[in-house]
C-alpha cells in the first residue's frame, strides 16, 4: 500500500501545470513546504525532513535511521497587471484592440514528493520529485501587446535520485542525479496588415523535451550548535522539439514560408545554482537560518526558436530575448519552539531579478526584484509524523518595460509602461518515518 501511495504521488508530480513563477526568472523555490514558513532560509544545512535530498542530499545522513517520506504542495496565487504609458500599437493593427491585458498571473498547485532511507551506518539512499522552473503568463489576447505575446508557458518535472555518505558524526556528503522533463507553449498575435489592416491571426508552438544534471553538496558541524551546509545544482541542456502553427492566415498570403507551418526546435541552458547555508541554534528554544543562493541567469541570453522542417527550415521563427544577468537571493529565517508540538516559523528574502532594465523586460516574463515575508508553524503529531504549514507573501517591485530598442518589435508595436505584481503562497507539509 506504501508503494503504491508513493507512485500515485509521483504521477501527481509528473501531471503539475505550469505556474507564474515566483522567484526570480522562471524558478520555483517551492520545493517542500516545511522551510515556506522561513522563505527557504537555511535549508541546505536544516536537514529536518526528506526535503533536504533537493536542498542538500548530504543531510539525510542527519535524518537518523528508517524510511523518511514526505508529501508536499503550495497553492501559488499570483497577480501581474500591466499599465500602459505611451505603448505604441503595431502598424495598421485594430485601433479598438489597445487593452493592459488583465492580470496575466495564473493560479496553480505544485506539488513534491521526497524520500529517504538508511542503507547502514554510512550511506543513504533518497528520491525528490519535484518542480524546479514554471512560468505563465497569460493575457486578454486583444491587449495591445499581444503580437509579443499573449500566453507563455513553461512547464517541468524534475526526478533527483540521490546518495549521501557519512564522513563522520559532524560531516556528509551528498550526490544527486537529475532527469527533467520540460515543454514551452508560446501564443501570439500575428499581424497581416500587409494584406488589409487590422487583420490579424495566431500562432501556436509547442516544444517540449528532457535533459539531465546532478547536483552534489556538504554539511558540516562548525561547533555543536552551528551547522553549515553547501551545495551546487548543476545547469541543464535542453534540446526542446514541437511543432509551430499558424491560424487565420488570409489566403493572398497562405503560401508563403514566413507563415508555413512546420517542426521548430530551441535550444536552452538552465541556470546553475550554488548555496551556502547557516542553521544555529541559539538555545533550547530558538534557531536562527540564513542561505545565500548565486544563480547563473547569464545562460540565458537570446534564444532563435529554428524551423526544422518546411519550406523555411534552418531560418529562425521568433528570437527570445532575455538577456539576463546572474542573480543573488539572501534570506535569514527563525525557529521558535512554542512548546509541546509546537515550534512557530517566521523568515524574510530578497529575491534579485535577473532582467537588466526596462528595455530587455519581456512581455512573456515581466519579473524584477522581489522580497519575501514569510510566516509557518510545524506541529509534531507523535514520533513518527509531523505537519508543516506556511505562508509567503511576494512584493515585486513596479517593473518598466520599454522594449523598443532591444525586443524584436517591428510589425508588433512597443509596449512601454509599468508592471505591478504580488504573489501569495500557500504550503502543506505531511512527513512520515517508518
Amino acid at each position: 500500500m506504501k508503494k503504491r501511495l508513493l507512485g500515485l504521488s509521483i504521477a501527481s508530480a509528473f501531471s503539475v501545470a505550469g505556474t507564474s513563477a515566483h522567484a526570480s526568472g522562471f524558478a520555483l523555490w517551492e520545493q517542500g513546504a516545511s522551510g515556506l514558513g522561513n522563505a527557504y532560509a537555511g535549508n541546505a544545512a536544516v536537514a529536518e525532513d526528506a526535503s533536504t535530498v533537493w536542498w542538500n542530499p548530504a543531510g539525510m545522513a542527519r535524518l537518523g535511521s528508517g524510511k523518511h517520506l514526505a508529501f508536499a504542495g503550495e497553492y501559488i496565487m499570483p497577480s501581474t497587471k500591466f499599465s500602459n504609458n505611451g505603448s505604441t500599437p503595431a502598424l495598421g493593427s485594430n485601433p479598438s484592440r489597445v487593452g493592459d491585458g488583465g492580470d496575466a498571473g495564473s493560479s496553480a498547485f505544485v506539488p513534491q514528493v521526497f524520500f529517504a532511507m538508511d542503507l547502514n551506518s554510512k550511506w543513504n539512499v533518497g528520491l525528490a520529485v519535484t518542480t524546479p522552473f514554471g512560468l505563465k503568463t497569460e493575457y486578454d489576447p486583444n491587449w495591445i501587446g499581444r503580437f509579443q505575446g499573449i500566453k507563455s508557458e513553461v512547464k517541468t518535472y524534475n526526478i533527483n535520485p540521490a546518495v549521501s555518505y557519512k564522513l563522520s558524526d559532524t560531516a556528509s556528503l551528498g550526490f544527486g542525479v537529475n532527469y527533467q522533463h520540460g515543454e514551452v507553449n508560446l501564443l501570439t498575435a500575428t499581424n497581416f496588415a500587409a494584406v488589409a489592416p487590422g487583420l490579424e491571426g495566431q500562432n501556436t508552438t509547442n516544444v517540449d523535451g528532457d535533459a539531465w544534471g546532478f547536483n552534489v553538496g556538504g554539511l558540516f558541524d562548525l561547533s555543536p550548535a552551528t551547522r553549515v551546509g553547501v551545495h551546487y545544482r548543476s545547469s541543464l541542456d535542453y534540446s526542446l522539439k514541437g511543432t509551430t502553427s499558424f491560424s487565420g492566415v488570409p489566403a493572398p498570403i497562405a503560401a508563403l514560408p514566413a507563415v508555413s507551418n512546420s517542426d521548430v526546435q530551441l535550444d536552452l541552458k538552465t541556470p546553475a545554482t550554488a548555496s551556502a547555508s547557516i542553521a544555529h541554534k541559539m538555545n533550547d528554544k530558538v534557531e536562527l537560518l540564513g542561505d545565500l543562493t548565486w544563480t547563473q541567469w547569464s545562460k540565458i541570453s537570446q534564444l532563435p526558436l529554428m524551423r526544422t522542417s518546411g519550406p523555411a527550415s534552418g531560418t529562425a521563427l521568433d528570437t527570445l530575448r532575455f538577456n539576463f544577468d546572474d542573480t543573488w537571493r539572501v534570506s535569514f529565517g527563525v525557529n521558535y519552539k512554542y512548546n509541546g508540538p509546537w515550534t512557530l516559523k517566521a523568515g524574510v528574502a530578497y529575491d534579485q531579478s535577473p532582467v537588466p532594465g526596462a528595455t530587455d523586460r519581456s512581455v512573456r516574463l515581466p519579473d524584477n526584484d522581489r522580497y519575501w515575508l514569510s510566516l509557518g508553524a510545524s506541529y509534531r503529531i507523535n514520533e513518527a509524523s509531523k505537519l508543516d504549514f506556511g505562508y509567503t507573501y511576494v512584493m515585486v517591485k513596479d517593473a518598466d518595460i520599454n522594449n523598443d530598442q532591444n525586443q524584436p518589435t517591428v510589425g508588433r508595436g512597443t509596449i512601454v509602461g509599468t508592471y505591478s505584481a504580488n504573489v501569495n503562497v500557500f504550503g502543506l507539509q505531511y512527513q512520515h518515518t517508518f
